[in-house]
C-alpha cells in the first residue's frame, strides 16, 4: 500500500488578484459602468473590443468618450500579467511564455502552432497541489487558483498574436499547471467566454477545447452536468490502483474504477470521446500487461468512446524518470489497440524548451 501523499485541494491563501472584466457576469459589468457614469449599451461595446478585437487596454478603445477611458482602464482592466520571457522551438512555431502575476506568482502557457490549426495550452492554477512525482509542476507544489480573468487572458493574448498574424486561435487546452477541476467554478466560466460568440466570448468551438483532470472523480460528474461537449482528458497514467497510488496520489482517495465509472458517465451524458493521458515512463508503467490490462479496462468502461493519447514523457532535468524507448512505446500502442481502444502518440512539441507544465516556472524560480 501506498504512503498516502498531502494532496492540496484548497489553494494557500495569497493576495487577491485585480478584479477584471472577465471576472464579471453582464449584470456585474453594466453595475460597475453604471458606477462609472456609463450607460449598459457600452458594456456590449467594451466586450467587443475585449472579445473580437483581443484589446486589453480601454486606452485604445476610441469609440468610448475620451474622458472615460482611463476610468474604464482602473476599474476594469487592471494589468494581470506581465510576459517575464518567452522562447521558441520548432522554426517559431512553438512558444512558451512565463507570466508574472500581480503577486510575482508564475505561471506559463504555450502557443502551438500546426498547418491546420493554433493550440494553446493554458494554466488553471499557479502550480498544483496534485503531488504527482513525475511531473515538475506537482513537485512545486500549489501557489494558488488562477482568477477566471487571468485564465481568459492568456487565450486574449494567445488570440491576438495569433490574428496580427493573420490567423486564429483554433483550439485551447487546459494541460498547463494546476489541476482544473480543482478551480471548477472559475475554469468552467472560462470556458464558457472562451467558446460563446462575441461579445460574451471568444467564439471557440466547446469541441475544440479540452479540459484535463487526474481524476477528480466527483467534479468530472459535476462537469458533465454542465452540458457542455468538451474533450474530457483523464490523466491516468496506469491502469492499476496499486501503481496509481504512487504516479497519481489522488488515487488514494478516487481509484481507478470510480474515475472510469465518472468518464463512462461523462461520454454518456455528453456524447464526446474520453481522452486517456498516460506518460509513458521507463521501466515504470510501460509493461506490456499493463498495456493489455489498460486496453481491457478502457474497453469495458468506455468502448468505443476511449481514445488513448500516448504521452513520451518530457523528463524534468535531473529526475530519475525518463522517457520509454520508441521500441516499447509502439509495442504499448499495437497491445492497446488490439483490446479494441484506439490509441495514439502525442506530438511531442518544445522539449529543448522545457515546454511540459512547470519546466520553466522552475528554472527561474532556481535561477533567482
Amino acid at each position: 500500500m501506498a504512503k498516502p501523499v498531502a494532496l492540496q485541494f484548497a489553494a494557500p491563501k495569497r493576495g487577491l488578484p485585480p478584479k477584471h472584466f472577465a471576472d464579471l457576469t453582464q449584470e456585474e459589468r453594466i453595475a460597475a459602468l453604471a458606477e462609472l457614469g456609463l450607460p449598459k449599451f457600452r458594456v456590449d461595446q467594451i466586450a467587443r473590443h475585449y472579445y473580437a478585437r483581443y484589446e486589453a487596454d480601454p486606452l485604445t478603445m476610441t469609440d468610448l468618450p475620451a474622458a472615460q477611458r482611463e476610468k474604464v482602464k482602473d476599474a476594469l482592466f487592471p494589468t494581470l500579467m506581465t510576459p517575464v520571457r518567452s522562447i521558441e522551438t520548432d522554426n517559431g512555431e512553438t512558444r512558451k511564455t512565463l507570466w508574472k502575476l500581480h503577486d510575482g506568482t508564475l505561471l506559463e502557457s504555450v502557443l502551438m502552432r500546426y498547418p491546420d490549426r493554433a493550440t494553446l495550452c493554458i494554466s488553471s492554477q499557479a502550480g498544483c497541489g496534485m503531488a504527482c512525482p513525475f511531473c515538475a509542476t506537482g513537485q512545486g507544489g500549489l501557489d494558488r487558483n488562477l482568477s477566471t480573468g487571468e485564465i481568459v487572458d492568456q487565450v486574449r493574448a494567445a488570440a491576438a498574436t495569433m490574428h496580427a498574424e493573420g490567423r486564429r486561435l483554433s483550439n485551447v487546452v487546459f494541460m498547463g499547471m494546476g489541476e482544473p477541476l480543482a478551480n471548477y467554478k472559475r475554469v468552467v466560466s472560462a470556458v464558457r467566454q472562451i467558446t460563446q460568440p462575441a461579445p460574451r466570448g471568444f467564439g471557440l468551438s466547446q469541441r475544440n477545447v479540452t479540459v484535463s483532470t487526474v481524476g477528480l472523480a466527483p467534479a468530472i460528474r459535476r462537469l458533465a452536468d454542465e452540458d457542455l461537449s468538451v474533450t474530457l482528458a483523464v490523466s491516468l497514467h496506469t491502469p492499476d490502483d496499486e501503481l496509481r497510488d504512487t504516479l497519481v496520489p489522488v488515487n488514494n482517495r478516487w481509484s481507478v474504477s470510480e474515475v472510469l465509472e465518472a468518464a463512462h458517465y461523462y461520454a454518456e451524458r455528453s456524447g464526446r470521446r474520453v481522452s486517456v493521458e498516460y506518460a509513458l515512463i521507463r521501466d515504470i508503467n510501460d509493461h506490456p500487461w499493463r498495456a493489455d490490462l489498460l486496453g481491457r479496462k478502457l474497453h469495458r468502461a468506455l468502448g468505443p468512446l476511449a481514445h488513448v493519447n500516448l504521452i513520451p514523457l518530457n523528463p524534468t532535468p535531473g529526475s530519475k524518470w525518463d522517457a520509454s524507448p520508441k521500441e516499447r512505446q509502439d509495442e504499448f500502442v499495437r497491445r492497446v489497440a488490439a483490446q479494441g481502444v484506439t490509441c495514439t502518440v502525442r506530438d511531442t512539441r518544445g522539449q529543448e524548451i522545457a515546454a511540459a507544465c512547470g519546466q520553466l516556472a522552475a528554472e527561474d524560480r532556481a535561477a533567482s
